[in-house]
């Protein structure tokens, strides 16, 4: 399986990007998206589960959105009102159903930046 990202990109703070991720196939349980800024550990952003519930990183609440199309394999993140600390290299990243094994995309970078 592998995991295809995109939609990183240079932003004003304010501005809006919208991350794509792909799988190869396979069905999975959580789908998600996970973030490393320089110099600093990587972290959780948002997740989806197979059963729609989500989870958010407290710091992105109210201004990041996740979403999955199930028949294409794909999760997305809707960000909106960035700040400069949402700068990192975003990584998708997901769990299959049926062997728990999680895979790690390739990273898109995102820059918030005036």
């Amino acid at each position: 399986v592998q995991l295809q990202a995109s939609g990183g990109g240079t932003v004003q703070p304010g501005g809006s990007l919208r991350l794509s991720c792909v799988a190869s196939g396979g069905s999975f349980i959580n789908m998600g998206w996970y973030r490393q800024a320089p110099g600093k550990q990587r972290e959780l952003v948002a997740n989806m589960a197979s059963d729609g519930s989500t989870d958010y990183a407290d710091s992105v609440k109210g201004r990041f959105a996740i979403s999955r199309d199930y028949a294409k394999r794909a999760v997305y993140l809707q960000m909106n009102s960035l700040k400069p600390e949402d700068t990192g290299v975003y990584y998708c990243n997901a769990q299959r159903i049926i062997t728990q094994v999680v895979y790690w995309g390739t990273g898109t970078l995102v820059t918030v930046s005036s």
